[in-house]
């Protein structure tokens, strides 16, 4: 199995995608995949999956989803300045927290 990575971005921050077919577009992670090294972003790398009947989905038929995006082709929108950044470590009052490399605001509150 593979060894989890330490993803720079948490469930909650905006990021930008930079590379793949949604390249360009900002969305919200909805959930961090340490364990595969992936993230979740909302309204990004939608694929349609094709459901026979049953269960919960009484209907079927083509359902949208959105798919993982590996964690290293997002980049953090900081949300002080608006803009895709960087991220640095910073011990404030005994607690690493994440701040902007361009603005230096502090990112976890």
């Amino acid at each position: 199995m593979a060894e989890a990575v330490k993803l720079h971005v948490k469930k909650g921050d905006t990021v930008l995608v930079l590379s793949g077919k949604d390249k360009g577009k900002q969305g919200k992670i909805m959930e961090a995949l340490p364990q595969k090294g992936k993230v979740l972003v909302e309204g990004i790398n939608q694929v349609k999956r094709h459901t026979k009947p049953g269960g919960a989905n009484v209907q079927g038929g083509i359902i949208t989803k959105d798919a993982p995006l590996p964690s290293s082709k997002v980049m953090l929108v900081c949300p002080a300045c608006k803009k895709p950044t960087r991220i640095k470590k910073a011990v404030v009052d005994g607690t690493k927290v994440r701040v902007c490399k361009k603005c230096g605001e502090q990112i976890d509150k």
